[in-house]
């Protein structure tokens, strides 16, 4: 199945923050996992925490400030609620501390870093 260029540019963007995290001594436990809430683009894992990312990636900033205006609430709670299946389906990580953060990937030909905003 040919991908849309949306879609090469999204697993671009959602590459390159996993990069960055695996650097940074993450774990990955999922890569854009499903469920009937929506999806969840990265899960990663640390000892006694888990990391939620939302990746977007833009070529320029855009009347949606580089994506950050997708962290409104439906989102958030979509997000939630796939979270909370995915926790049920691998009880083991009950536990564990959550956190969520979202990381706008500015696109080539840009070089800028890549924003990472926490969601609180």
């Amino acid at each position: 199945m040919r991908r849309t260029p949306q879609q090469r540019a999204g697993q671009w963007a959602e590459q390159r923050a996993l990069r960055l995290l695996l650097q940074a001594g993450w774990q990955v436990l999922e890569q854009r996992w499903a469920c009937r809430w929506g999806e969840i683009d990265l899960l990663l894992h640390k000892p006694q925490r888990l990391l939620l990312v939302e990746v977007k990636g833009r070529r320029r900033r855009g009347p949606d400030g580089w994506g950050a205006a997708a962290l409104r609430g439906a989102k958030r709670q979509r997000l939630a609620h796939s979270l909370d299946l995915w926790i049920s389906e691998h009880p083991a990580y009950g536990h564990c501390r959550w956190e969520w953060v979202c990381a706008l990937v500015p696109l080539p030909p840009s070089r800028a870093p890549v924003r990472w905003i926490p969601w609180v």
